[in-house]
């Protein structure tokens, strides 16, 4: 008989499966509003967390990534995936899976699936932005890009800011309808738009998303007016855009980590001396956000591994006392732990031994 694994070999995996009863478990928009508050909390100790850029693996196609990042305590990583060819093989366009392990130690404390909690946290993200830099009256947003992430996008600026109007414009009307059916019990108040200038007709707050790998320009300088916070989401990687430069020009830019997006955001556009303010400075009141009616906002949205962090650190503490997740039997922990070997000879199997 192989000796079974001690409590210290297990380690809580949150399955798709698991992700999703839980999210309905808690409520979605309840998971929003509490994601946005644990990722704003972890910006207010930005400086506490080890900071890089994600180490990224580019190919003809699309890119594999790595985020790791640790508040000395706990570390994390994310594993993720953008592929946007793969949409139209039926495969999705991101895919992904985290770790949060116990520093002391090195030992994992839980292994999740993240395809959807970056959808969620991303959104969570874009909202706890918004809530500091949008107009405070804006109850109106327009979605450009709807595809895999728009619904998440609406419902937690709905959750979060307020906002009842979701104007919607995809090139595929298909993906706009799609995203319409699935807002249409939301509360929120859907308007299917044919082009994205008439998306953002009246609105507050513009989010963009969409998928190309490729400088794109889905918002052109003449379509923004004053006093509007944009939501630039779709850029992540380098050569990858959607705003007209001269937007960024008119611009108050506001970024997670300047050297990544940098990098990989639409600010790739600019000189690398352009000004720039760390979101999490104007969080803890060390900088000024929005300063005026008429002034644009532009949130440079480019996924950060803090933010992932924080997303595992509440799923972690939301699976407790659920059947929400699985003990996986990950760690090898014999009673001797200089004697690897002698665990791995006790479970040879019975007929071999004889």
């Amino acid at each position: 008989m192989s000796p079974l694994p001690s409590e210290l070999a297990y380690v809580p995996f949150v399955s798709v499966e698991h992700m999703m009863g839980l999210v309905h478990h808690i409520g979605i928009e309840k998971v929003l509003t509490d994601l946005a508050a644990e990722i704003e909390a972890d910006f207010r100790r930005w400086p506490l967390f080890d900071k890089t850029p994600r180490v990224a693996s580019h190919s003809a196609v699309g890119v594999i990534e790595l985020m790791p990042t640790s508040d000395g305590q706990t570390y994390g990583f994310k594993y993720v995936n953008g592929h946007p060819k793969n949409t139209a093989e039926g495969l999705q366009t991101v895919t992904a899976f985290g770790l949060l392990a116990d520093v002391d130690t090195g030992y994992p404390k839980l292994l999740s699936e993240m395809t959807l909690l970056t959808a969620l946290r991303t959104a969570a993200t874009s909202a706890m932005a918004a809530k500091h830099l949008a107009p405070k009256s804006a109850r109106t947003m327009a979605m450009i890009g709807n595809g895999a992430q728009s619904e998440f996008q609406c419902l937690a600026f709905k959750a979060v800011c307020g906002i009842d109007t979701v104007r919607l414009y995809d090139i595929d009307p298909a993906a706009t309808e799609k995203c319409a059916r699935n807002l249409a019990q939301s509360g929120l108040n859907v308007v299917k738009c044919r082009s994205g200038q008439e998306a953002i007709e009246g609105v507050q707050i513009i989010t963009t998303c969409t998928a190309d790998k490729q400088y794109a320009t889905i918002l052109t300088d003449n379509m923004v007016g004053a006093g509007v916070h944009i939501n630039a989401i779709g850029g992540d990687c380098p050569g990858k855009t959607e705003l007209h430069r001269d937007i960024l020009m008119r611009s108050s830019i506001f970024v997670e980590y300047p050297p990544q997006t940098r990098i990989e955001g639409e600010i790739q556009q600019l000189d690398s001396e352009h000004p720039v303010t760390e979101l999490w400075q104007v969080i803890t009141g060390q900088a000024q956000g929005r300063s005026d009616d008429r002034q644009i906002t532009l949130f440079d949205s480019v996924g950060f591994a803090i933010e992932d962090f924080s997303a595992l650190r509440y799923v972690a503490r939301a699976i407790k006392g659920t059947p929400f997740f699985t003990r996986l039997d990950m760690i090898a922990d014999p009673d001797d732990p200089r004697d690897l070997f002698g665990m791995f000879q006790r479970a040879e199997p019975e007929a071999a031994v004889a």
